[in-house]
């Protein structure tokens, strides 16, 4: 799962806080626990020798260690029967803040549980403040569509929009190698059906990435002809993440630039396996004709079309009368 490296260093500073906040609590109840039973200090302080006995045991070869590991357990036993009977289970707790990597975040060069789901977690707060995180396909209201059939596509709205929500959400559930190209008019539910995807992909620990068209060539342009470590960065995320999703393909500012940026991007991700979600109000004959023949054929070849259907839901919610 590629996440992007401001989402892995966001996750690696919040384990870092968590185990520090852990440790100082620990410290700060060990010390009442000498202060209350001070025989518990003693023992400790024991314990330590005893660890020093017997490292030094190794080089002398006098025979000891077994001695010292052996007062040692006996030191450990009375210490816990001593934790036992005078604090709640659980209110000394010495373990580590994950037991996999004790705190590392990672076993070997693998990322550990603890650190993936820190990133999950950082994965969904970066939805929600590029306002494609919230809402949920539960959330999906269908009687904003009109149950009488057009003629035009021979069902009604409504019928169709039940369809294409189950759809969606057989897509974020069997999360693998499809993608979904969305065709309709503005204000249909595109754009809250692909955050309903977001949401529920980068819950199950996949990396996201929602970007609006405009914004998206903004940043492909910067590395093209001004980067750095940043714009580079913000480049690699487009092509490295689990799931891209571009919203409103068609309202940014064409030109060449744009159209080689889009046939690339398709292009490195169709090749490398790594799914998409394209949202736009243009027709695949209009896409073909503002970009590229060889654009609209790998979108109508590559993606499963979505088409969207009905009134305008935000001049509905507002009150508009059709």
């Amino acid at each position: 799962m590629a996440y992007s490296i401001d989402v892995v260093s966001r996750a690696q500073k919040r384990l870092a806080e968590l185990k520090s906040d852990r440790e100082s609590l620990q410290w700060h109840r060990l010390l009442e626990a000498y202060e209350k039973v001070p025989r518990i200090r003693q023992i400790d302080q024991q314990l330590r020798k005893n660890m020093s006995a017997v490292a030094l045991s190794a080089f002398t070869k006098d025979g000891s260690a077994q001695d010292y590991i052996a007062q040692g357990m006996a030191l450990q036993q009375e210490r816990e029967a001593l934790i036992r009977a005078n604090f709640p289970e659980g209110y000394i707790d010495e373990s580590p803040i994950c037991p996999r990597c004790s705190g590392t975040g990672y076993m070997g060069s693998a990322m550990c549980t603890c650190l993936q789901e820190l990133c999950r977690q950082e994965q969904t707060k970066e939805l929600s403040l590029l306002s494609c995180g919230e809402g949920s396909f539960e959330d999906f209201r269908l009687d904003y569509y009109e149950q009488q059939v057009d003629g035009s596509i021979g069902v009604s709205p409504r019928a169709l929009m039940e369809l294409n929500l189950k759809k969606c959400k057989r897509f974020a559930e069997h999360f693998g190698s499809e993608n979904l190209l969305f065709v309709g008019g503005t204000g249909l539910g595109k754009t809250f059906l692909s955050a309903c995807i977001a949401r529920a992909v980068a819950e199950k620990g996949f990396s996201v990435a929602y970007e609006p068209a405009g914004r998206l060539f903004t940043k492909l342009e910067k590395n093209r002809f001004s980067p750095n470590e940043e714009t580079q960065r913000e480049a690699e995320k487009l092509y490295s993440c689990d799931l891209l999703i571009l919203d409103d393909l068609g309202t940014e500012l064409p030109g060449n630039f744009v159209t080689t940026a889009l046939y690339n991007l398709l292009n490195e991700r169709l090749l490398a396996g790594k799914p998409m979600i394209v949202s736009t109000n243009l027709l695949i004959s209009e896409i073909a004709a503002r970009y590229s023949p060889q654009i609209a054929s790998r979108l109508q070849g590559s993606f499963h079309t979505l088409t969207f259907v009905g009134k305008d839901i935000r001049l509905i919610k507002n009150g508009f009368q059709f």
